[in-house]
């Protein structure tokens, strides 16, 4: 991973001095973000999906000959329903229950080979990153003891919100709660209660996943969530580097012009000084030289 230039309380700092409180607010906000999040965060569970098919699908609800597996863009144009879902929920500030889990599952993974929309896996399987998991018969109680505690703390900053969310994720990758878009709902969930509690979402990169595996497994082996939580605060430094760049940029030629402006008035007032003077000096000559 690289190095970056700010800390990620500069940009829990520009998203709060937002004031966000409609969809509209959300939806100017994350304009860029919506498409970047949903390219990444399903390409790495599918790598036949791309930024431009992403675009496309989130900007006109199609794409132009394509020639790949439908599955693709099924699964592109859910992540835009879900966007749009959760958008309205977080205007609420609704909180997290299993309806929702469920909701966000269903909408996901609609018209894929998951048979199971909405509803918990009928049977137990292991996957390379998760290595546990809860049984079939211990999903839902599972899930419910999580979605209790994630409701029932009461953050006191910005960095017990981070934790709980790296928590969160790993718990739900962990349980494996549905045969498919374990990860996906991971991530969605991870914005959500990021947004809900007035902290900027994140990308995960498809990029950096192979860090993003690491901090799962070490919660899997640990359940140490140390790494998971560096990860998301690196992560959502870059997610919003560029605005910030964006910003300081024209905050700096702002105060470029707010200083040309300055120094013309300061000119002009000397010069209009110096006028002054010489008129002054014309009307005395006449008397010294009597």
């Amino acid at each position: 991973m690289i190095n970056l230039k700010y800390k990620y309380e500069d940009v829990i700092k520009y998203w709060q001095e937002q004031k966000l409180e409609s969809k509209e607010d959300y939806m100017n906000i994350l304009e860029n973000f919506s498409v970047l999040f949903a390219y990444n965060s399903g390409a790495i569970e599918n790598d036949k999906i791309t930024y431009y098919d992403t675009k496309e699908i989130f900007n006109s609800g199609k794409v132009i000959n394509y020639t790949g597996y439908l599955k693709t863009l099924i699964e592109i144009n859910n992540q835009k329903d879900c966007y749009n879902y959760i958008l309205s929920k977080v205007v609420l500030k609704s909180p997290i229950s299993e309806e929702w889990i469920k909701k966000v599952h269903k909408i996901l993974t609609k018209d894929t080979y998951d048979k199971r929309l909405g509803e918990y896996k009928a049977y137990d399987y292991v996957t390379e990153i998760n290595g546990g998991y809860s049984s079939v018969e211990n999903v839902q109680n599972n899930i419910r003891k999580l979605i209790e505690k994630i409701n029932s703390i009461k953050p006191q900053d910005n960095e017990e919100i981070i934790k709980m969310v790296a928590y969160a994720h790993n718990v739900i990758e962990k349980i494996q709660p549905f045969t498919s878009g374990n990860g996906l709902i991971g991530r969605v969930l991870v914005n959500y209660f990021l947004m809900i509690n007035d902290l900027p979402p994140i990308i995960i990169y498809n990029e950096d996943k192979k860090y993003y595996y690491l901090a799962l497994e070490k919660f899997t082996t640990k359940e140490d969530i140390s790494l998971m939580v560096e990860f998301l605060k690196y992560e959502m430094i870059k997610t919003w580097e560029k605005t910030l760049d964006r910003k300081y940029q024209v905050n700096k030629l702002r105060k470029k012009k707010l200083c040309d402006y300055l120094e013309n008035l300061a000119i002009k007032k000397k010069a209009l000084s110096l006028q002054n003077y010489l008129k002054y000096i014309r009307t005395k000559i006449p008397t010294i030289i009597q």
